[in-house]
């Protein structure tokens, strides 16, 4: 478990391979509930190659020293995040 927000992870090892390689980290929010958006890759095992990027937003809490995750939201797609930084765009941009 990490102590702090910095060395949360989502990579992920299995059988020597790793099965979640994370490619990037932003850290949206940092204390005793944290939130990060990970950009990660799965391995196909069929393909013997990883997959097209995705995302991740993940809530984390503190407790004992150490963080747990919480809640988790996944972003399957390029398509999705596309869909996602849209709507927000609409409301917050657009919407000034």
């Amino acid at each position: 478990m990490a102590e702090t927000v910095e060395e949360l992870s989502i990579e992920y090892t299995e059988d020597g391979i790793v099965t979640v390689k994370q490619l990037d980290k932003i850290i949206l929010t940092k204390g005793a509930w944290s939130t990060v958006i990970y950009r990660y890759q799965d391995w196909d095992r069929r393909k013997e190659e990883y997959g097209s990027d995705k995302y991740s937003i993940r809530r984390y809490q503190k407790r004992d020293g150490q963080y747990q995750q919480k809640s988790k939201f996944n972003i399957s797609s390029r398509d999705q995040a596309e869909k996602i930084i849209a709507a927000l765009n609409t409301w917050i941009v657009d919407g000034e």
